[in-house]
């Protein structure tokens, strides 16, 4: 039995990792794109919120807390500004008792956010309703958009400013090329920012 076990977890790590090797010549240039554009952001005053839903909203807290603190305690920096708007339960549960569901990550970006700043909506599927929601308050109060999605992208990819589209429609590989995509990322803000 553990013989079997052992097998199948061998085979997910590969598998693991081919779709790591697809997306690096797939995703390595709109993760760089969006390194760049938080960059830019941060230098500039600016922030980078995240959202997403269950192990998404995992991933967004994750990213956000190597934004914050660092990515290697061997390189201790400054804090980069970074929010992720899945962690206020009490908002949450009021104004999805009040309100909906829908509205929760859209009404903190409408809020919390500014021109100049910038919005990661993180989507296995690309069509979470309440992440599709705050992509497009973002665009309207000028806050740049990326969206981090599996396969095709959903309907966050045609919406947003910068579309990174992990080639497979698996939901745990999406999920784990999303967060070494996340570590990617910061360690390009980290770079382009001189730590």
């Amino acid at each position: 039995m553990t013989d079997t076990i052992q097998d199948d977890i061998a085979k997910h790590l590969e598998i693991s990792s081919q779709i790591k090797m697809l997306a690096a010549g797939q995703c390595a240039g709109p993760a760089a794109e969006a390194a760049a554009v938080i960059a830019d952001s941060l230098k500039k005053g600016g922030k980078l919120m995240l959202c997403g839903n269950g192990g998404s909203a995992g991933d967004a807290q994750h990213i956000a807390a190597e934004f914050v603190a660092t990515l290697d305690h061997r390189r201790p920096r400054k804090g980069l500004a970074a929010l992720a708007l899945t962690t206020d339960t009490s908002f949450i549960t009021a104004y999805s008792n009040d309100f909906g569901y829908d509205g929760i990550f859209a009404r903190q970006v409408e809020t919390l956010g500014r021109d100049g700043d910038v919005l990661i909506g993180i989507s296995t599927s690309g069509n979470s309703g309440n992440v599709v929601a705050a992509l497009e308050i973002a665009r309207d109060n000028g806050i740049t958009t990326i969206a981090l999605t599996g396969q095709g992208g959903g309907s966050m990819a045609g919406m947003a400013d910068i579309a990174i589209m992990v080639p497979s429609d698996q939901t745990p590989l999406i999920q784990e090329t999303h967060i070494a995509l996340g570590h990617a990322i910061t360690a390009g803000v980290e770079k382009l920012l001189g730590h």
